[in-house]
């Protein structure tokens, strides 16, 4: 398993292993499938705001993790929230732990006070993970999120860098 940048020709791989989430789960409130072109975006995005954008490579991507600041503005400036998807095969295998410890290095590095994971209601094993990673539940926003016709529960949990 080798942890490394996130490159454009990632975007495929990447895609495979974001858009099942995103059409199949409430694991994340977004609607909209990604394309190669979007995750490209994405990376050049983060490159150029100096925030790591990561993957998990065993013989094809098998996870991608990254992050940005929690909310616009300078007041916010200091407080990061990260993305940590994984495929199926990568699962239970200690890759959430390798992503989560790099991206949280990175951000740190980076001059951040603290991380924040936004984990959908529908997500109770995240919430376990996150748990388990030091991070600590701060606020539950109820039918925050909207997908599949119903509403879902955002669980925010912090964690101090």
């Amino acid at each position: 398993m080798t942890l490394r940048a996130a490159t454009p020709e990632d975007g495929e791989a990447i895609c495979a292993i974001w858009n099942p989430v995103i059409r199949d789960t409430g694991i994340t409130f977004n609607a909209v499938e990604k394309t190669p072109n979007d995750i490209c975006a994405m990376i050049d995005e983060k490159a150029a705001l100096g925030f790591a954008f990561l993957v998990v490579d065993a013989g094809g991507v098998q996870g991608f993790g990254t992050y940005g600041q929690f909310r616009s503005g300078v007041g916010y400036a200091r407080t990061a929230e990260h993305s940590i998807i994984l495929g199926p095969d990568a699962r239970g295998k200690g890759v959430g732990r390798t992503l989560m410890a790099a991206v949280e290095a990175d951000a740190k590095a980076q001059g951040f006070h603290s991380m924040f994971a936004g984990v959908s209601g529908e997500n109770p094993g995240a919430v376990k993970f996150h748990a388990a990673l030091g991070y600590a539940e701060v606020a539950t926003l109820r039918e925050v999120g909207y997908k599949f016709d119903r509403w879902f529960d955002l669980v925010l949990m912090q964690k101090m860098l």
